[in-house]
């Protein structure tokens, strides 16, 4: 395999990926307000300087700066007529930092959700959609992006549109939905409902799971949740917030230590999740941190519900629900086979 995304896929037993790109480029001097993806043109220095602290952290995969590089996000700022500009050079700089590396990296070009509603619940067609993400894509593309990691998705409709675009362009993909305190999405997507879309769809991606949310804990009990859903074959996605934000002295502070972090990326492993890394509030020593205990840490168990409260902490909803019921329905499932036998 040319494509260094899939040939990483293929022969390693986990990509650790960065952690989080708003949080850590607020640390560099970003305003609230202002637009991250306008520093891919105007801050070429603090742009590489966030990249190379996640390179020089570990990371095997790095996003780009690109989260809401759509033409639908860029309007709000003005820059809806410079999406490929923006989005190539996002990613053209991320590969130059690679390169000076000398680090076997992917990039990937982050593509985040249009922030407009799709029909049948808003005005955004599946076309005008596919559309807009192509457009995004193709300059991520054209900067050298090895994969296009479409995330924090919430709706099916959105989810089939950013997949029929990729498609169109031609590079692997990774995509994942957020899960909020009651294990689903905004629009009511369970990660066992996802892994039934993955498995559905007609441009069905390399790899999927969940990002964002509510924290490590109730990111892995979903994907926990899906396993009657999941494939032998399926490489999952955890990219869970470093804990939860809270308010500290005037500005947001994730709670997530460092050791909770590195546990949550050795007990995704166990679970059999691929891909693992961080989201909101994840900083490059959390990602160095994680990366230490993922190669020192020996190979265990596979974790239960509980195993993952008693050393990550607690969920925040009712996360857990979707484990009891989809026990439940197993053990129906199991009965009524039983009884047909």
């Amino acid at each position: 395999m040319s494509n260094a995304f899939q040939r990483m896929l293929s022969e390693r037993d986990w990509i650790l990926t960065d952690g989080a790109t708003g949080t850590n480029l607020f640390a560099l001097g970003l305003e609230h307000g202002d637009a991250p993806e306008m520093w891919n043109l105007e801050r070429h220095d603090l742009v590489r300087a966030h990249y190379r602290s996640f390179i020089e952290a570990g990371s095997d995969l790095v996003l780009t700066n690109t989260f809401g590089g759509t033409a639908n996000r860029l309007r709000l700022h003005g820059l809806q007529d410079r999406v490929h500009e923006i989005n190539a050079a996002a990613a053209r700089l991320l590969r130059e930092e690679i390169a000076a590396s000398g680090r076997d990296v992917i990039c990937a070009g982050d593509v985040g959700p249009t922030g407009d509603l799709f029909a049948p619940v808003g005005p955004i067609s599946h076309e005008d959609g596919a559309a807009s993400f192509k457009a995004q894509m193709q300059g991520l593309a054209d900067g050298g992006a090895d994969v296009l990691w479409i995330e924090t998705m919430s709706s099916e409709e959105e989810f089939a549109a950013a997949l029929a675009a990729a498609d169109e362009v031609g590079l692997p993909v990774v995509a994942t939905m957020s899960f909020d305190t009651n294990g689903r999405t905004m629009m009511g997507v369970t990660p066992s409902r996802l892994a039934a879309i993955v498995h559905a769809c007609d441009h069905a991606p390399a790899a999927y799971g969940g990002n964002c949310g509510t924290g490590a804990p109730d990111l892995l009990i979903g994907l926990l949740s899906a396993e009657d859903e999941v494939a032998s074959g399926d490489a999952l996605v955890a990219k869970a917030n470093c804990g939860i934000p809270e308010y500290v002295n005037g500005a947001i502070r994730y709670s997530g230590s460092l050791e909770m972090m590195a546990d949550y990326a050795v007990l995704a492993r166990d679970m059999g999740v691929k891909i693992i890394g961080g989201c909101c509030g994840t900083t490059p020593d959390h990602i160095r941190a994680m990366r230490a205990a993922l190669e020192s840490a020996p190979p265990g168990p596979r974790p239960t519900p509980e195993d993952i409260v008693n050393r990550l902490g607690p969920v925040t909803g009712t996360t857990m629900e979707l484990i009891h019921g989809g026990a439940a329905a197993s053990s129906k499932r199991s009965n009524r086979r039983r009884r047909a036998g």
